[in-house]
Order: C-alpha cells, then sequence, then structure tokens
C-alpha cells in the first residue's frame, strides 16, 4: 500500500470515529458531549468532509441542467467490415 493510499484510509477511518460520536449522541442520548469535545468535532468535520451545502448545479446561464440521452445503434457486421475484421 502506497502512502497516499495509507494516509486516506487514515483519514476517512478518523472522519468515520468522529461520525459515530455523533450518531452515538443523537441516538443513543449517550450523556452529554462537552461544548469543547462538540466545538472540535465540528472543525474537524468541516476540515474533512465536502460541504454539499455550498455547492449549486446550474445549466447554461443560470437555468435548469439539460440531459440529454443518446442511443445508437452499431451494426456490428458494418463496423467489423470498416476494421477489417
Amino acid at each position: 500500500m502506497g502512502k497516499l493510499h495509507q494516509d486516506d484510509v487514515r483519514k476517512k477511518i478518523q472522519v468515520s470515529q468522529l461520525l459515530n460520536v455523533l450518531q452515538d449522541h443523537a441516538l443513543n442520548e449517550s450523556g452529554d458531549i462537552s461544548p469543547s469535545r462538540m466545538k472540535a468535532i465540528e472543525i474537524l468535520l468541516r476540515k474533512s468532509l465536502a460541504d454539499l451545502s455550498a455547492i449549486t448545479l446550474t445549466g447554461e446561464g443560470g437555468g435548469p441542467v439539460l440531459h440529454r440521452v443518446e442511443r445508437v445503434i452499431v451494426d456490428h457486421a458494418t463496423a467489423a467490415d470498416s476494421e477489417g475484421l
């Protein structure tokens, strides 16, 4: 395993552990989290996770995003002849 891969895996594990603490607190009412610990978790998560609330996806001219699906029918016999197969 390369150094960059190890660092990435380590970071993901650390983020997962922080999220587990918050989930346990929210779902299991496992006691209070001190304000300083909560602030530390918040800071670390902001540095580790993308803030998706800041992302806006718009189309041309600020309008909606348009999607186009193309279906292409390929005649395999013609394609094979043109490739010399």
